[in-house]
């Protein structure tokens, strides 16, 4: 609460200096891109006084090419948490010179020297409302006890821990990932994969159209779902979180003014909002203290720090280093 109330006063007090300037905000655009806009970016540029415009791109691709033009169009980017790693590895990102007050309530494990993260959805076992419910990676395994037809994501980065986690393996082991094992235990459910699914979109229409019975989903994507009504449900037992973090681009030309927007946008005043316009969950641990949240949308957030405890963070370091392997052996897995 410290930290949300120096934010305001800072926000107030920068206001108040009436800047004329601005910066602009990269992301994967979209409903996310709306979300992060109303709930964050916005309220800052009003109480700044400052534009702030937004810019959609196509992830590290985008960044690194421009960062290596030195032709930056943005100042501040949003990715996810592999895409961060491999920027922080490659030097794409600067220095946000954070202080352990300015994240205050975020894990150690989500602060970087360049990037922080500060939201997050789940990749999750999902079920049809009309057949047996699944407790974990391992019911969606077992195909005995629980028949059906079944659609996984098509992409290894969650779906090797969750084959890790069916094996057996404990949350707090699964990193670094044992690849061979992890492809071995795919090898039994993949006669049962009917659809590996390409957008979140697609894979909510597979079990909305009752197309298949138990799917991997994300928790965004599952919660509209059943906000519209459809009975399906899920379990965040064994959940995948993959956040998403903030960075400032090398060669940014606004960069002193986007480390203090960037700053801003960490407060609990601002994350506090985010859930009220869509399903992603602040990193921001202090955002679920007690009464922060309304109760109806503390209960749909999968970043509590109880369901973290259920839950795996993805390595983004792990994937920087291992992923274009690790997604050539995907390939080949599913040609096989």
């Amino acid at each position: 609460m410290k930290k949300a109330l120096l934010a305001t006063s800072m926000l107030v007090a920068t206001a108040a200096m009436g800047h004329a300037e601005g910066i602009r905000i990269a992301n994967f655009g979209g409903s996310y891109g709306d979300a992060m806009a109303a709930a964050i970016w916005d309220p800052i540029a009003e109480a700044r006084g400052i534009e702030i415009g937004k810019d959609t791109f196509a992830g590290i691709a985008d960044v690194r090419a421009q960062v290596r033009a030195n032709s930056i169009g943005w100042d501040i980017g949003e990715l996810t948490i592999d895409e961060c790693a491999i920027g922080s590895r490659e030097g794409l990102f600067q220095n946000l010179n954070l202080t352990s007050e300015e994240t205050e309530g975020y894990p150690e494990n989500a602060v970087h020297e360049d990037y922080i993260l500060v939201n997050t959805a789940s990749y999750v076992p999902v079920w049809q409302g009309n057949v047996m419910p699944l407790t974990s990676w391992a019911d969606f395994w077992d195909v005995e006890n629980f028949p059906g037809p079944r659609a996984l994501r098509d992409d290894p980065m969650e779906n090797l821990v969750a084959a890790l986690i069916a094996d057996g393996v404990p949350l707090e082991e699964v990193y670094p990932l044992d690849v061979d094992r992890a492809f071995r235990k795919l090898e039994e459910i993949k006669p049962e994969i009917t659809t590996w699914w390409s957008s979140g979109a697609q894979g909510a229409q597979l079990l909305s159209s009752g197309e298949v019975d138990y799917a991997g989903g994300w928790t965004t994507r599952v919660g509209a779902l059943i906000n519209e009504g459809v009975e399906v449900g899920y379990t965040l037992n064994g959940g995948i979180m993959i956040p998403d973090c903030l960075f400032i681009p090398s060669g940014a030309k606004s960069a002193e003014l986007a480390r203090d927007v960037l700053k801003d946008a960490l407060s609990v005043e601002l994350q506090k909002s985010l859930p009220e316009y869509i399903d992603a969950s602040p990193i921001n641990q202090d955002v679920y203290a007690e009464g922060i949240l309304a109760p109806e949308i503390l209960e749909k957030q999968v970043a509590t720090p109880e369901n973290m405890k259920l839950q795996v963070l993805t390595d983004g370091v792990w994937w920087a280093e291992h992923g274009n392997a690790v997604k050539e052996r995907w390939q080949e897995f599913k040609a096989q």
